[in-house]
C-alpha cells in the first residue's frame, strides 16, 4: 500500500508536468503553423500581384489606345481613302470600331466595372453619331461629306465623346498605381 502511495505521489506530479509540457508544445506548434500559413499566403499573394499588376496596367493602356483610335477625328483620318463614298466610310468606320472593341473586350476583367461601362457606352455613342450623320446625307454623298457631318455633330456637343472616358480611365490608373 505504501508503495502504491509513493507511486501515486510520483505519478501525479509527473503527469501534471507532462500535460503542461504537452499544452506548451502544442500551443507553440499551432502558432508556428499559423505563422507559416500566413507567410505562405503572403508569398502567394505577392507572386500573384507580380502578374496581375502588369496585366491590369496593360489593360488600361490598351483601353486608352482603343479610345484614342476610335476618336472620330483620328478614326476618319486613319480609315478614309480617296474615292470613298459616304456609304463606304460609314461601313468602314463602324467595322473598325467593332473590331477595335472586340480586340479589347477581354480587358474588362482587369478594369473597374464603372470604367468598362463608360467604354461600352462611348462605343455605342460613337456608333449612334456615325449612323445619325449618315442618315442626314443625300444619296451619293462623299466620304468628306460624312466626315464633315460627323465633326459638326461632335462640335455641337462641344467635346469628343471619348475625351471624358479617357480622362476617367487615366484618373483611375493614377488612383490604382
Amino acid at each position: 500500500m505504501e508503495t502504491l502511495q509513493q507511486f501515486i505521489t510520483i505519478l501525479l506530479p509527473s503527469a501534471a508536468v507532462l500535460y503542461a509540457m504537452y499544452l506548451t508544445v502544442n500551443s507553440f506548434l499551432k502558432k508556428d503553423f499559423e505563422k507559416k500559413t500566413l507567410e505562405a499566403n503572403a508569398s502567394i499573394k505577392n507572386k500573384s500581384l507580380e502578374y496581375v499588376v502588369p496585366a491590369r496596367l496593360q489593360a488600361y493602356e490598351r483601353i486608352c489606345l482603343l479610345l484614342e483610335r476610335i476618336t472620330p477625328s483620328n478614326l476618319i483620318l486613319r480609315v478614309n481613302q480617296q474615292g470613298f463614298s459616304a456609304s463606304d466610310l460609314h461601313q468602314v468606320m463602324l467595322q473598325e470600331i467593332r473590331e477595335e472593341f472586340g480586340h479589347n473586350y477581354s480587358q474588362q476583367v482587369y478594369m473597374s466595372e464603372q470604367s468598362w461601362v463608360y467604354v461600352r457606352e462611348v462605343v455605342e455613342e460613337l456608333n449612334t453619331i456615325i449612323n445619325q450623320a449618315f442618315t442626314q446625307l443625300p444619296e451619293g454623298a462623299s466620304s468628306i461629306d460624312l466626315a464633315t457631318v460627323i465633326m459638326a455633330i461632335i462640335q455641337e456637343r462641344g467635346v469628343e465623346p471619348t475625351a471624358p472616358v479617357l480622362v476617367f480611365v487615366k484618373e483611375e490608373i493614377r488612383q490604382i498605381f
